[in-house]
């Protein structure tokens, strides 16, 4: 698509073009404690995992976003 252009000059910091792997690993973890505690929930005041207690959003392949000039890195601004 040769017009096809961003509306928010936002990228991502490293030279990482996804983070599937490190999410798709992510969900596969929490969705395992999760069964498993399910199962064990006849221990009384046991508390569900939480996203955050499995996976840590630093260990991940991009390390954030950030905003550019479009108008110094026009290239960046092609989908």
């Amino acid at each position: 698509m040769s017009r096809s252009r961003r509306k928010t000059p936002i990228r991502g910091i490293t030279t990482a073009e996804s983070e599937k792997k490190d999410k798709h690993i992510a969900h596969k973890k929490f969705r395992r404690r999760m069964k498993t505690s399910l199962i064990l929930k006849s221990e009384a005041g046991q508390v569900l995992p939480e996203m955050r207690e499995i996976s840590d959003v630093w260990t991940m392949s991009k390390d954030g976003k950030k905003y550019f000039d479009p108008k110094k890195y026009p290239k960046l601004m092609r989908k």
